[in-house]
């Protein structure tokens, strides 16, 4: 059996920047155990697997070691695959995942995701805090715990024990402070995902987005998450819902031999 194989980085205009993920597009869907071995082959914080059903299609994301609930960069790579390599010509591609529908509208070159909003809520992480480092100001908790730190620089100069990290009870740590040529900044760890730290997170902005446009008191947010690879997303809280867009940029593609 053969599969294509397609390789993109996301939230970037340029190619070795953002996030890479790979977009398998399937006709039927494979035993899980499968997809979580090409997911492991691949060695990248996600690879996103697409099926057409319908009018819609069914969109799945795999870590190295899990399927997870939510992923924005992946899910930016699939639709910016579709749309300039699968012959997909509808400017608003409806994905059916594990958190509902999600839909990606493309404006040119940019492509927007429309996810659920997920605010934190504060909590004591004191285990969680010594493990990242630093001394963030707040603590909350979404599907991802959120450190809030003052400076930029606090941010950049984070160096967690992914070793402890890997020992708790907790998905992910997004580290986050304010922005100086930009609103906010971020990095992200998660290792008992597979992965120490993600380059570029679109999920993470769903819990960041609704707290900076209150702490900045704007709903439209300029982005940065600043990994080596660094990511540069345009996030707008439109109630319940984070809109973020970003650009694509094709690294390869190529086919999956299976037996």
């Amino acid at each position: 059996m053969r599969l294509p194989l397609f390789q993109a980085d996301a939230f970037t205009n340029r190619l070795f920047g953002g996030n890479p993920a790979a977009v398998v597009p399937l006709e039927t869907w494979l035993p899980d155990a499968t997809l979580q071995a090409i997911a492991q082959e691949n060695n990248l914080a996600e690879t996103a697997y697409i099926v057409r059903t319908g009018e819609t299609w069914h969109l799945r994301w795999f870590t190295p070691m899990q399927e997870i609930d939510l992923c924005g960069h992946a899910t930016l790579a699939a639709a910016f695959v579709m749309s300039e390599y699968l012959g997909i010509a509808e400017s608003a591609i409806p994905f059916d995942t594990l958190s509902g529908r999600l839909t990606v509208t493309r404006e040119g070159k940019v492509y927007w995701l429309d996810f659920p909003a997920r605010p934190g809520k504060p909590v004591a992480v004191p285990e969680l805090v010594a493990a990242v480092g630093g001394s963030p100001v707040e603590t909350l908790a979404a599907r991802d715990h959120m450190l809030v730190y003052r400076t930029e620089e606090e941010v950049a100069a984070l160096a967690p024990d992914f070793h402890a990290l890997r020992k708790l009870d907790h998905f992910a740590a997004i580290a986050t402070a304010p922005g100086k040529t930009c609103d906010f900044v971020s990095r992200f760890f998660a290792p008992r995902a597979g992965i120490d730290e993600d380059p570029v997170t679109g999920s993470a902005h769903c819990t960041l987005t609704p707290y900076w446009a209150e702490k900045l008191g704007k709903t439209r947010l300029a982005a940065r998450q600043i990994s080596p690879r660094v990511g540069n997303l345009d996030c707008i809280l439109a109630g319940d819902r984070v809109r973020m867009g970003g650009q694509g940029v094709l690294f390869l593609k190529g086919e999956i031999y299976l037996p």
